[in-house]
């Protein structure tokens, strides 16, 4: 997984939206920086034998991950539907569950507000990377130029996938009160 700040200029979503010149680092996000906002991230390659699996299991085992599914998100498989489903996916919510996902194949964008700066900070993740986002971070998701995905999503209780998109009503959501309370160490009025 490659974190870094993402430009804000305009162009299609699947593009990285990476403007370091070579041998430039001054857009990496670092790992204490995702630790701070709480994202939770482990590389767990994929291999044949399945062993990802077990260690997947270990994961959702120890932070009491009850149940998954499968998404695979493909332009063939979805038809019609992909580039409108896409932008659904692009479009900034919060969830009032943790978000986890492993990828297993293909690769994709997680983009995730800083709340410090409101800057994106895009993380690509490729296969075996897996990402838990907390509850109340605002994200979005987008496939890479590669236009595929097969994630394993991982739930706490029930699968659901109830989006709250960003508006002045969602930045009062108990749930976006409660992470930036855990995040910034300070009270934070309602």
């Amino acid at each position: 997984m490659r974190a870094y700040y993402m430009d804000e200029l305009p162009g299609d979503q699947r593009l990285p939206h990476d403007q370091r010149l070579p041998h430039d680092s001054g857009n990496v996000v670092d790992d204490a920086t995702l630790d701070k906002l709480g994202v939770l991230r482990w590389h767990i390659p994929v291999d044949p034998s399945g062993e990802w699996e077990g260690k997947v299991d270990a994961i959702a085992t120890e932070r009491q991950y009850r149940n998954r599914d499968i998404c695979l998100v493909t332009k063939e498989g979805m038809g019609e539907d992909f580039e409108a489903t896409l932008k659904r996916f692009y479009h900034e919510h919060m969830h009032e569950d943790e978000e986890i996902r492993y990828i297993i194949q293909g690769s994709g964008f997680f983009d995730v507000r800083e709340f410090t700066t409101d800057a994106w900070i895009r993380l690509h993740l490729s296969a075996g990377d897996m990402i838990v986002l907390p509850a109340g971070i605002y994200h979005r998701f987008s496939l890479d130029m590669g236009n595929k995905s097969r994630t394993m999503r991982l739930f706490k209780d029930e699968p659901k996938w109830i989006a709250y998109n960003r508006s002045t009503e969602t930045d009062s959501n108990p749930y976006r009160v409660d992470y930036l309370k855990s995040v910034q160490g300070v009270s934070v009025g309602a």
